[in-house]
């Protein structure tokens, strides 16, 4: 592969926040401060329909990482050595690729998965976590060789849960802290609004806030460095809050997450792009801007050619695959999510779904078990932990993914067709679940 001839530079700053969903001003919550978020959005592209393919922390980098979804990668689960998790050796992934062309490539803060053979960063600096030493790292990296393009990545912490509160809120830190009281709180609708939950959303504005701060801290680095009008920037989240209901499932709350793309060659910006994509298109649409010829085999597309458009055809499916978090929580589901449905089929039904520790351990969620609450939000307890083999939800009137019709004649055909269209995509991708888990 052809190396970059210098003049040629066309550098590439993901930004990727961990447990993140759409709690931003840029899309619509009017209480939460993210200025950098927003500023982004306005010199950019925010896309409404951006889907991770899988809402756990390690499997989620795999994909963004490799352009091929985590149960086709090997990364089924967190990357914990005692986990023994890992992608395949044989495969190559994006930091690999552009190294290969003459790339300096970096990551800072959360890395997560492995080995290091597959992504084999050229600087890894792991050990920063509080904002300010994020962002001085990456600026650090951005200005140390001028003359290379660079690949970076940069993995805020912040809204992922501690022993205490979200991120490193015991980190003490050079930044004022954003203020918010618990009764001004935006409560998402999948969430029961309680005093216990508003007061657990504080925390986690307070941590979105924070990390929104290092995202403006690093922007302005790249200006600075003189990289913004040669740099691709992308602002995502490996997977949705760390609530139940969210996080570690692959209802939208878990998975429909913040798109937004800075693209120096588009003349207008502060556009709104309606196209569902989803994480396994971001390899292709990277290694587009960057010149370099993507590797047979990858499960996404480009969608850098549609960044421009708001209602660009053909970009109305996306796939989700789930399969463990903890290596002690099994709970494999596969989904194909259209306009109109979502379909998820539950490969080990039956089972009690088994929750993430810290998910468990939350207060929002001792609360239920204190209470005894028989509901979630809008969603039933016992509905939550037990799962049917199908789930069929008709988007347009239950956006909350509620009200199973999987056996609803009248969405029979629906039905019938989503079934067929995720087998299809489960034998494309090589899915070693289909084997034990065949269709009825």
């Amino acid at each position: 592969m052809a190396s970059v001839r210098p003049g040629d530079q066309r550098n590439v700053l993901l930004l990727i926040s961990d447990d993140h969903g759409l709690q931003a001003g840029c899309y619509g919550n009017a209480v939460i401060k993210t200025p950098n978020l927003d500023r982004l959005a306005a010199s950019g592209v925010r896309f409404t329909s951006a889907f991770a393919t899988v809402a756990s922390c390690s499997a989620s980098r795999s994909v963004i990482y490799t352009g091929l979804f985590n149960h086709a990668n090997g990364q089924y689960g967190h990357q914990h050595a005692y986990h023994n998790f890992h992608t395949f050796t044989n495969l190559r992934s994006l930091p690999g690729i552009l190294r290969e062309r003459g790339y300096r490539t970096g990551i800072v803060a959360k890395f997560h998965v492995q080995p290091h053979s597959v992504y084999p960063f050229e600087v890894i600096n792991v050990g920063a976590r509080n904002v300010p030493a994020i962002a001085q790292a990456s600026r650090e990296f951005m200005t140390a060789e001028p003359d290379r393009p660079f690949l970076l990545v940069v993995g805020f912490a912040d809204p992922h849960r501690s022993r205490k509160g979200f991120g490193d809120e015991s980190v003490p830190e050079k930044m004022p802290t954003v203020g918010y009281r618990p009764e001004d709180i935006v409560v998402p609708r999948w969430l029961p609004d309680t005093p216990t939950v508003r007061k657990e959303l504080v925390s986690y504005y307070r941590s979105v806030s924070r990390m929104d701060a290092g995202v403006g801290m690093i922007l302005d680095a790249l200006k600075e460095a003189g990289g913004a009008g040669n740099t691709l920037v992308i602002y995502i989240s490996d997977n949705g809050p760390a609530f139940p209901g969210a996080k570690t499932t692959l209802y939208d709350p878990g998975i429909h997450l913040p798109l937004i793309v800075r693209c120096p060659t588009l003349r207008k910006t502060g556009i709104v792009n309606n196209a569902m994509v989803s994480w396994v298109d971001l390899v292709p649409t990277m290694l587009e801007w960057t010149g370099t010829k993507p590797p047979p085999g990858l499960q996404g597309r480009s969608f850098l050619g549609i960044l421009g458009q708001e209602n660009p055809k053909g970009w109305d499916t996306i796939f989700a695959s789930h399969t463990f978090h903890e290596i002690t929580m099994y709970y494999p589901m596969r989904v194909i999510r259209t306009r109109d449905y979502k379909y998820i089929l539950n490969l080990a039904h039956g089972l009690d779904y088994p929750f993430a520790s810290d998910l468990y351990a939350s207060p929002t969620w001792q609360e239920v078990l204190a209470t005894k609450a028989e509901t979630y939000g809008p969603r039933r307890v016992d509905a939550y932990l037990h799962r049917p083999r199908e789930e069929l939800y008709y988007l347009p009137s239950d956006p909350d993914e509620v009200k199973n019709v999987a056996g609803d004649p009248a969405h029979r055909k629906a039905l019938e067709e989503l079934r067929a269209r995720l087998k299809a995509w489960q034998k494309k991708t090589k899915d070693p679940w289909i084997v034990k888990y065949e269709y009825e």
